[in-house]
């Protein structure tokens, strides 16, 4: 299983915007790719009710993890999405 601990880059956490962008992300990987947030069970990052329920916050530490053939490609893409700050990048639209 592959494992990755990502800092949430956007200011206000995985809310709305930045959520759905982050669903969209795992659920285009070939594998299934899990997030948790310290002290909680892992949940699929590719459901929009269960990574908003994560009430994870900008600047939270956050785990993601994926396992199979590709998880190491799926982890950087999610990885990639989970470090930016979609708050400030939607504010530029």
């Amino acid at each position: 299983m592959a494992v990755r601990e990502v800092v949430v880059g956007s200011r206000i956490g995985l809310h709305g915007r930045p959520a759905a962008t982050l669903v969209r992300v795992a659920a285009a990987q070939r594998v299934p790719v899990r997030i948790a947030v310290a002290g909680q069970e892992p949940v699929a990052a590719s459901s929009i009710i269960a990574v908003l329920a994560l009430g994870a916050r900008g600047g939270d530490m956050v785990t993601v993890e994926a396992d199979g053939e590709g998880a190491e490609a799926a982890l950087e893409a999610v990885a990639a999405v989970l470090a930016r700050d979609l708050d400030a990048e939607s504010a530029d639209v």
